[in-house]
């Protein structure tokens, strides 16, 4: 299969990639819009026209983005708390032309669980985003060319999912383990849905952002902040030279959401604007996405093992 590939190199910006394209009267919705990349996703998308919900666990965090951005609207969405996920679902009418699964959590310190018992991560980053998506599954078949966007990481290389013991239950919680299992989790949704909503005209994609200073990263301990060279000896960060701005950050991001490069493309993993080689994972592995991460056997066994949960 041959890679895709775009004029975008890694430093263009989302309102670059976007440039010249109209989405007027498209309805979109983006997780974590409030903060980091989500804000540059949401300028991005709302400056070329598409009217942009913001899912936040805190409008109000979101109010000078909706003031500056006009057709932009907030409203409450825990991705940790299934019952926040069907009242959102609930609250939405008419159809969704795209379904941007930006919000997520990064190394928590220690082993926290959801109502449903789900590693807080896991439950975040991916259980949360596939109930959101079934969620709307009738809304976004009900658009034109809906797309899905899930953002994922390039940590996905370095774990698959543990179906074993996804909850961490019998071995020791390991932070950056279940980061990057839930990473991995999250391409397995972009493939899952492409594999059973293509025929409804659903496309799905999942991406890497990028290394950009964002809060995600809040959680990360200043040893290993220095080992990426993103923080000195005293605390100060760095920015290191394959580091990104959150508007370029955002630029794959908005690709897979808005561009008609990427019309009818689904099932594939993008990172700095193309897409991605699949590769063997492993701790000394730079880029790419991992086999594991686009098994289509894991992808079904995975939703499999979801649905249940949120129905």
């Amino acid at each position: 299969m041959t890679l895709i590939t775009t004029p975008f190199g890694m430093r263009a910006t989302a309102a670059e990639v976007l440039d010249g394209v109209d989405l007027s009267g498209r309805r979109m919705i983006v997780t974590g819009g409030a903060s980091g990349l989500g804000v540059e996703t949401v300028r991005a998308l709302a400056g070329a026209g598409a009217q942009v919900t913001i899912a936040t666990r805190n409008p109000t965090d979101a109010e000078p983005l909706v003031k500056e951005l006009p057709g932009t609207r907030a409203v409450a969405l825990d991705l940790a708390d299934l019952a926040s996920v069907r009242a959102f679902c609930d609250g939405w009418s008419g159809p969704l032309d795209g379904l941007v699964a930006n919000a997520g959590v990064m190394m928590l310190p220690t082993h926290q669980v959801n109502a449903q018992g789900w590693e807080m991560q896991l439950a975040t980053n991916y259980l949360g985003h596939f109930a959101l998506a079934v969620g709307l599954h009738t809304a976004l078949q009900a658009a034109e060319k809906p797309r899905v966007v899930v953002l994922s990481s390039g940590a996905q290389l370095r774990a698959g999912f543990d179906f074993d013991d996804p909850q961490f239950e019998r071995h020791p919680y390991d932070a950056f383990v279940a980061y990057a299992q839930s990473k991995t989790a999250d391409v397995l949704l972009a493939v899952g849905i492409s594999r059973r909503w293509a025929e409804h005209g659903i496309t799905a994609n999942a991406c890497a952002p990028g290394w950009i200073h964002t809060n995600l990263a809040r959680h990360m301990d200043r040893a290993t902040m220095q080992a990426i060279g993103a923080m000195d000896a005293d605390g100060n960060l760095l920015t290191p030279d394959y580091f990104k701005t959150p508007a370029q950050g955002a630029a794959t991001t908005v690709l897979l959401a808005a561009s008609p490069l990427l019309d009818d493309v689904t099932g594939r993993y993008f990172e700095d604007n193309q897409e991605s080689p699949v590769v063997d994972g492993g701790p000394d592995v730079m880029a790419g996405v991992a086999k594991w991460s686009v098994d289509p056997a894991a992808a079904d066994r995975l939703w499999d093992y979801a649905l249940p949960v949120v129905r």
